[in-house]
């Protein structure tokens, strides 16, 4: 049995890890045998490569970093000294997270995960810092027996649930923190767990039927934590929970295996298949990830990108979405829902390389993650999105629900969604204002970019470099637009190649050149689903648009709206009007109703 670590040799672990240079942990993995070859168009820039500079993503990742910076780290270690038997001050959490809630201590390892990525991005001392303490205070809790879980009783235990979670967190603390004993405490969660786990996999059927708990979500931190440990129980333990049988392999045939299964985190698992693409060299996953992507998209989404009302998916073709309208307020688990679809995004991009991934990550990141409310700081967070005649976002009745882990996560992740490395130089995939920095034939390259996208579709980039360097430059064509983009590099039109969606320029770059695109925003509408073509929301370039405080809507029906009589506001020109009647971007909209749907006049 291991002694526990004591303070003294947690601080003296992160001490050397920070000693080793930078403060990033980056050594080869311990699990020395070689992957199987797959394909990889695309792959993810590092967090610390990327920064945000400006705009509506920049303006919420700062506000979700400064909420999460100020939890405070007794309030968050209350629940695991309580059940260690360990003075524990700061506050009771209460809501979901607290000692007799609904998943006692359940989100600690996501808020250590997303201020992991944040500090790393950032530079921001006081992320690590956090990150440090908040696992320097959990280890101490663990004890001889490794007790891993805060619950008093198995009842609220959710053991793959929670361990998922306490992977990601030593897994970011770790590669992101520079926390070298957060790497050794994985095999030390995992055997606390191990007592809980069942030895298979099991799918979850429906919201409410047991079983509850969730070991499809595991097998992607499975298998990363292998490769940092050589753990091969936990590597045999990521086999065992794929959902072959169940899910990836019907999706991979073609069979739409959807209906009635939790939205969630079936979605989430498909990043188990995603990882399990790279780690066993089985193609039959991107299948599984390509097909679900299409009968998400086809027959299950809003306009937002959000799926699954009530959290279950609806059987398509029977109208069922519009019915959601009138039957429920829950449309979409938004922070929960977007982090998934984008992780989903991300994965689908690396392996193939095409743009309509990008498309689908735009959507849900503008729509879904950007649009969720504010957390209040007082454990009150937006779950879900409701797309009704006169909507209004409003808090979880319970404090500390799930979607306050993937909130962060996910906001942290706007660095990785907007560009990626390819074989021959970069491709562009959100627009924002950002600079990418990487290393291309030997030389150091800056890319910056200037927008106002999405309120406007003008988009500059700037090159940074000490010397002419030749790279592809791929920027993603949004599937809404009606053409092509006309592209200048220093005020020229030069032609462009489309290839998989992306307007290519191939071409030696030097230092200040300059690459101007511009899409126009025009109004469209899109139908909530096939059998109610005339019930539609508004959108605008990648942008919902909703109805500010509509009046009351009919019993059963929605508002009728005259498309052409939409207008640009004089005075803000982001806005729209029809006769009194003004319509906004769903993310800029607070606290007033709305309305997202209409009956087209």
């Amino acid at each position: 049995m291991q002694r526990p670590v004591t303070r003294r040799e947690f601080l003296a672990g992160a001490a050397a890890a920070l000693a080793q240079g930078s403060g990033v942990c980056s050594p080869a993995p311990l699990n020395s045998a070689p992957a199987p070859a797959v394909s990889q168009e695309l792959e993810e820039f590092d967090y610390g490569a990327v920064e945000l500079t400006g705009g509506p993503l920049k303006q919420q990742y700062d506000r979700i970093h400064a909420a999460y910076l100020g939890l405070e780290n007794d309030r968050l270690l209350r629940v695991y000294r309580e059940g260690a038997g360990l003075p524990a001050p700061g506050a009771p959490m209460g809501g979901w997270y607290g000692r007799n809630g609904f998943v006692p201590g359940h989100a600690l390892g996501q808020y250590v995960s997303g201020l992991a990525r944040i500090g790393r991005t950032t530079g921001d001392a006081a992320c690590h810092a956090k990150v440090w303490a908040l696992l320097e205070g959990f280890a101490l809790t663990l004890g001889n027996g490794n007790r891993v879980f805060a619950a008093p009783n198995a009842a609220n235990l959710w053991p793959c649930y929670i361990l998922d979670k306490h992977l990601i967190g030593l897994i970011d603390a770790f590669r992101l923190s520079g926390l070298e004993p957060a790497r050794a405490l994985i095999p030390r969660v995992f055997s606390g767990a191990l007592p809980y786990l069942p030895v298979r996999g099991r799918d979850r059927i429906g919201r409410r039927d047991p079983p509850y708990d969730e070991t499809y979500v595991l097998p992607e931190n499975l298998f990363t934590a292998h490769d940092l440990t050589g753990d091969q129980a936990l590597l045999q333990r990521a086999k065992a929970y794929l959902l072959d049988r169940e899910f990836f392999d019907p999706l991979a045939q073609g069979m739409d295996v959807l209906p009635g299964r939790h939205a969630y985190s079936h979605v989430i698992a498909l990043s188990s298949a995603g990882k399990a693409r790279l780690v066993l060299g089985e193609e039959k996953y991107l299948r599984t990830m390509r097909n679900a992507w299409n009968l998400l998209r086809d027959g299950q989404q809003y306009a937002t990108g959000g799926w699954g009302p009530d959290e279950l998916f609806v059987e398509p073709g029977k109208g069922l979405l519009y019915a959601s309208l009138f039957s429920t307020h829950d449309h979409f688990e938004t922070p929960c829902g977007s982090y998934a679809a984008i992780k989903l995004a991300r994965y689908l991009l690396c392996a193939t390389g095409e743009a309509q991934y990008g498309d689908g990550l735009e959507r849900v990141a503008y729509n879904g993650l950007l649009a969720a409310k504010d957390p209040d700081g007082q454990g009150d967070y937006f779950y879900y999105s409701s797309y009704n005649a006169q909507a209004r976002k409003g808090y979880y009745p319970q404090r500390w629900p799930c979607c306050s882990g993937t909130l962060v996560q996910g906001v942290a992740d706007y660095v990785k969604d907007i560009y990626f490395r390819s074989a021959g130089g970069i491709a562009v995939i959100l627009y924002a204002p950002s600079r990418v920095y990487w290393q291309q034939g030997g030389a150091s390259v800056m890319l910056e970019q200037k927008t106002l996208y999405p309120l406007q579709g003008a988009v500059q980039l700037t090159v940074a470099c000490g010397r002419p360097v030749a790279f592809t430059l791929q920027l993603r064509t949004p599937s809404w637009s009606q053409s092509a983009p006309r592209v200048r590099v220093n005020g020229n039109v030069v032609p462009s190649n489309m290839r998989r969606g992306f307007a290519t320029l191939a071409r030696t770059w030097t230092d200040g050149d300059v690459v101007e695109l511009e899409w126009p925003l025009s109004l469209r509408t899109e139908p909530i689903d096939d059998l109610h073509p005339r019930t539609a929301a508004v959108l605008r370039g990648p942008l919902v648009y909703v109805e500010r405080n509509p009046k009351a809507a009919p019993a059963r029906g929605s508002s009728p709206l005259d498309m052409g009589k939409l207008q640009p506001v004089a005075h803000a020109p982001t806005l729209l009007a029809a006769g009194s009647r003004t319509f906004a971007p769903f993310f800029q909209v607070r606290d007033e109703t709305y309305a997202m749907y209409f009956d087209r006049a």
